[in-house]
């Protein structure tokens, strides 16, 4: 997703509140809100493609697989946060809330080139803060290049970039061919 706008500084249970009626999604850093913006078919293909893997291995067990439309809530440094990521998984039993998630075991976001930056940057360093996540991934769209990102390896950087490569995710013991998670994709048609 893009960050596409930026509106007045509003509270969480203000936030909160206009999120339910509201057509467009936001962000919410610390008390200012931005509206996003939507999403390419190649980025819809890939979180698509990861949900239709990722569901059969969860089915039946603790963790939920949710994208685009659930918020991960999250502190920083006495501030509040609210993104959305484009795939999260959660198992912890204390999530109660249902429009967000507080404990996810693993984030996706899909890179485009306007949110590239922030995914990298700022949300690597805001997720790592979360205590029961293990791996965060980014995937480009535009390009075939999957980066993992794992707790147990002190988040340093793994890259993915040659078509016959596995993407393995050890937080929910799934091993994923890019060539899954890139079905259907211009990048992989070419």
């Amino acid at each position: 997703m893009q960050a596409t706008q930026r509106i007045e500084s509003l509270s969480v249970g203000e936030y909160l509140e206009g999120e339910l009626s509201s057509r467009d999604r936001h962000e919410y850093i610390g008390g200012v809100v931005y509206a996003m913006a939507g999403s390419s078919e190649d980025h819809s293909l890939i979180v698509g493609n990861l949900v239709a893997a990722l569901r059969p291995v969860l089915r039946g067990g603790p963790c939920r697989v949710f994208a685009t439309d659930l918020k991960v809530r999250l502190q920083v440094a006495r501030e509040d946060i609210f993104y959305y990521p484009d795939l999260m998984v959660a198992c912890d039993a204390r999530e109660t809330d249902p429009y967000y998630r507080s404990f996810p075991k693993l984030i996706v976001e899909v890179l485009s080139p306007s949110t590239e930056r922030t995914d990298r940057q700022e949300k690597l360093l805001n997720y790592t803060q979360i205590e029961t996540l293990e791996e965060y991934v980014l995937i480009a769209q535009d390009w075939i290049e999957v980066t993992v990102f794992r707790r147990c390896n002190k988040w340093q950087p793994e890259v993915l970039r040659q078509p016959d490569q596995i993407l393995v995710l050890d937080s929910i013991n799934l091993s994923l061919p890019l060539r899954v998670v890139y079905e259907d994709v211009s990048v992989w048609r070419v």
